[in-house]
């Protein structure tokens, strides 16, 4: 159906573990990270006002669960960003080729 699964910073809540099963079955080229700015912050972030940078700890949860590094998953879900919304072009010179 072309849909993309996208996870913010609830993975990381402790009671979450139904969100980190769903995570571990999103095939890899369907998963996107955001932010749900101003809510859902990550740990260890949590209650405070969520912001864009903390998706870094979204990153984290997910490569561990996934046995990627943030870096690893952070590209990967960039060319999936850039692919879903046809902007394959603009990917070739901001996401490094694997």
């Amino acid at each position: 159906m072309g849909f993309m699964i996208s996870f913010a910073g609830n993975v990381t809540f402790p009671k979450a573990q139904q969100i980190r099963d769903a995570a571990l079955e999103v095939p890899l080229d369907r998963m996107l990270i955001e932010t749900d700015s101003p809510f859902l912050a990550p740990v260890p972030h949590r209650g405070q006002r969520n912001e864009p940078a903390f998706v870094a700890q979204t990153a984290q949860k997910l490569g561990e669960l996934r046995g990627l590094s943030p870096g690893e998953l952070g590209e990967l879900t960039s060319r999936n960003f850039y692919r879903f919304f046809k902007l394959t072009e603009i990917a070739e010179s901001k996401v490094p080729a694997r």
